[in-house]
């Protein structure tokens, strides 16, 4: 095998969005870095089938709404 032709990993923490934490090794960032999901299997609507509202979090959605209002299909 050969040496040093893999990416250099190391702990992160990531944060789900009920607040649970946990470990993982990653490429992402450096040692000891926090990520913070947005949408996880806890509250990704595939998952839970369908029974939360789209979080909006960068106001793409209402870009996108703002854009298309005036068109119909009909």
């Amino acid at each position: 095998m050969k040496k040093n032709i893999h990416p250099k990993t190391h702990l992160i923490t990531v944060v789900m969005t009920d607040g649970t934490e946990y470990q993982t090794r990653t490429t992402w960032k450096e040692e000891g870095a926090v990520m913070k999901l947005d949408i996880d299997p806890l509250s990704h609507s595939a998952w839970i089938g369908g029974k939360r509202k789209i979080t909006d979090r960068g106001g793409q959605v209402s870009k996108f709404k703002k854009r298309f209002s005036g068109l119909s299909i009909e």
